[in-house]
């Protein structure tokens, strides 16, 4: 559904005294399958939402091939606008209007004739559950409810492929779980879905395969479970109590820890091939240097663990 080759973008940034060129993205190779939900994960400023942009035609690249949903990307953007769906990050919603205006105004853009477009909307509004609010004006939607209407605008046309930016940013935990099973429901209908996130829990719960893209750059990519796979044995945190660049150092030396990390969030992440044997060991080593710590947790590697070892630091704090 997506194949790019070596996709660049660089903005050139003018301002009194100078301009600077950033390369928002550095050479993005991907293949996207069809039918799966394919997850863009990293920071912000990372590139998401660049790359985004480029594979949906709102921006041209400086260099690469891509083809999209079968059509050329370069050389045949109208073709990629006809066969996908897109919502932005900030959303598409009019407050003035009611989201059955939106919905039919937008099925009629895509060519759809009067009575077509209000079958989809009848439909679209039903399988969002936006039914018994759908003639009221947006404005007076919650957050959840105005995002399920960007989906719904986004998915009027039946698209074989749908590009979400950052689809649950700001949404409380109940409606990022509502919108977590919108998604679902449009995979399970046979739809292809691309979407940029910088929450760790929603690739892990959400995506099919993932991309890690960090500094314009895909550092890693497959399923969750092959990424953190990568990351052989047990991480062990360690909440310490002050001295944690000593703690670091000593703890560095032990053969039973291959590799220490210093967190502004944890303290320490240790990572040991074994936790059960490595915590013992741990705690004796702490002790003999006078060195105290206020909790020590042991767990299978995560995502962010993943994008700790390949970028040096953690994605929850970046």
């Amino acid at each position: 559904m997506i194949e790019t080759r070596g996709l660049r973008k660089t903005f050139s940034l003018k301002s009194k005294r100078k301009s600077v060129s950033v390369q928002a993205v550095r050479g993005i190779d991907l293949s996207v399958k069809a039918g799966e939900i394919f997850g863009f994960l990293g920071p912000n400023g990372a590139g998401k939402t660049t790359t985004l942009r480029m594979l949906s035609t709102l921006i041209v690249p400086d260099g690469g091939q891509a083809t999209i949903a079968g059509a050329n990307l370069l050389t045949e953007p109208a073709e990629v606008r006809r066969r996908i769906g897109y919502v932005a990050q900030g959303g598409g919603t009019n407050e003035e209007v009611t989201a059955r205006e939106e919905l039919v105004l937008q099925a009629r853009m895509h060519g759809l004739s009067k009575s077509e477009a209000q079958h989809r909307t009848s439909t679209a509004l039903a399988a969002f559950e936006l039914t018994d609010y759908a003639d009221r004006h947006c404005s007076t939607y919650s957050g959840g409810q105005r995002r399920r209407v960007d989906v719904a605008l986004g998915v009027i046309h039946s698209p074989k492929l749908l590009f979400l930016d950052e689809p649950t940013a700001s949404l409380d935990p109940q409606s990022r779980a509502r919108m977590w099973e919108e998604v679902r429901r449009l995979r399970a209908e046979g739809m292809t879905v691309f979407l940029t996130t910088h929450y760790l829990e929603e690739a892990d719960a959400l995506c099919d395969r993932i991309a890690i893209i960090d500094n314009g750059e895909i550092v890693a990519e497959g399923t969750p479970d092959q990424l953190k796979h990568e990351i052989s044995g047990d991480v062990v945190t360690v909440g310490l109590n002050g001295s944690s660049p000593l703690a670091a150092e000593v703890l560095r030396d032990m053969a039973y820890v291959r590799q220490v990390e210093v967190s502004e969030e944890v303290g320490l992440r240790l990572y040991v091939d074994d936790g059960a044997s490595a915590i013992p060991q741990i705690l004796r080593t702490l002790d003999g240097h006078g060195i105290e710590f206020g909790r020590m947790e042991l767990q299978r590697p995560s995502l962010d663990d993943v994008f700790l070892a390949k970028t040096g630091r953690s994605l929850r704090e970046s």
